[in-house]
C-alpha cells in the first residue's frame, strides 16, 4: 500500500511538473516571438535612419557643390555682361546711322506703297461685296428648299 501511493503520488507530481512544463514553454515561445519582433522592428528603424542620412549627405553635397559653383561663374557673368555693356555702347552709334539710313527709304516704300494698297482695296471692295451677296442668295434658296419646322 506504501508502494501504491508513492507510486500515485509521483505519478501526480509527473502530471503536474509536465503541465507547469508546457505553460512556461509557451511562454518562452512568446518571449521570443517578441524578441525577434523587436529585432526586425529594431532593425527597419536602423534602415530608414541610414537612408535618411545617405540622403541628407547628397543633398548637403549637391548644394556644396552649387555653392562652389556659383562661386566660380559669378565673377565670369559680371565680366560678360560688362563686356556686353561696353559692346553695346560701341554699336550703338552705328545702330543709330543704320536707322538714320533707312527712315528715308521706309518713308519712301511707305508712299509708294500706300496708294497701290488704296487702289487695290478700292477694286477689291466691290468684289467682296458681290460675294457676299452671292453667299447670302445661296443661303436664302437653301433655306427655301428646307421642310418647313
Amino acid at each position: 500500500m506504501k508502494f501504491s501511493v508513492a507510486a500515485a503520488l509521483l505519478v501526480l507530481l509527473a502530471v503536474a511538473n509536465g503541465s507547469e512544463a508546457m505553460a512556461v514553454q509557451g511562454d518562452v515561445d512568446r518571449i521570443t516571438q517578441l524578441i525577434n519582433d523587436m529585432s526586425a522592428s529594431i532593425s527597419a528603424a536602423t534602415q530608414d535612419m541610414v537612408e535618411k542620412v545617405k540622403t541628407m549627405e547628397v543633398a548637403n553635397t549637391a548644394h556644396n557643390y552649387m555653392a562652389g559653383s556659383r562661386a566660380q561663374i559669378q565673377p565670369l557673368v559680371e565680366k560678360v555682361q560688362a563686356e556686353a555693356t561696353k559692346l553695346q555702347e560701341q554699336v550703338k552709334p552705328y545702330i543709330t546711322n543704320i536707322e538714320d539710313q533707312m527712315r528715308p527709304i521706309t518713308e519712301n516704300f511707305k508712299t509708294q506703297v500706300m496708294p497701290l494698297t488704296d487702289n487695290v482695296h478700292a477694286q477689291v471692295k466691290p468684289l467682296v461685296a458681290l460675294i457676299e451677296k452671292v453667299f447670302t442668295q445661296m443661303l436664302d434658296q437653301t433655306k427655301a428648299l428646307l421642310p418647313p419646322q
